[in-house]
């Protein structure tokens, strides 16, 4: 799931990894895909087939991510329309967003025009 995935970018960029392998799912890939347009990490790859897809992934240590918040988890769903998000820290932040459109940023969704459920936040 994705709050293990983010825990296990944050603790590497904390222990001064360059980059770590994480195992594949698809919702994983978007959001990495999301952090690497907005400079959170540098990039992303898919190795392997089926069975074994991992995800390679190179951090960006002039960009770490310091914190996060997460704002649905399985128990609790947080959903809201576009009108809704607001800037994470002044902008220096990140909101991501799964909307009818796939994973994207609160930015992008509020251009976009559309909802959906507010996953977390990344600063």
């Amino acid at each position: 799931m994705y709050i293990d995935f983010l825990i296990k970018i944050k603790n590497a960029e904390q222990a001064g990894k360059k980059g770590i392998k994480s195992a594949f799912s698809k919702m994983d890939y978007a959001i990495a895909e999301e952090l690497v347009r907005y400079g959170f990490l540098k990039r992303v790859e898919i190795k392997g087939r089926v069975p074994k897809k991992t995800l390679e992934i190179s951090l960006n240590p002039e960009k770490p991510i310091t914190g996060l918040k997460f704002l649905s988890r399985p128990s609790i769903k947080v959903y809201a329309g576009y009108d809704k998000f607001k800037s994470v820290k002044g902008g220096f932040g990140l909101l991501i967003v799964s909307t009818s459109k796939g994973i994207m940023s609160g930015v992008r969704a509020k251009k976009e025009k559309v909802g959906g459920q507010m996953l977390f936040e990344v600063w």
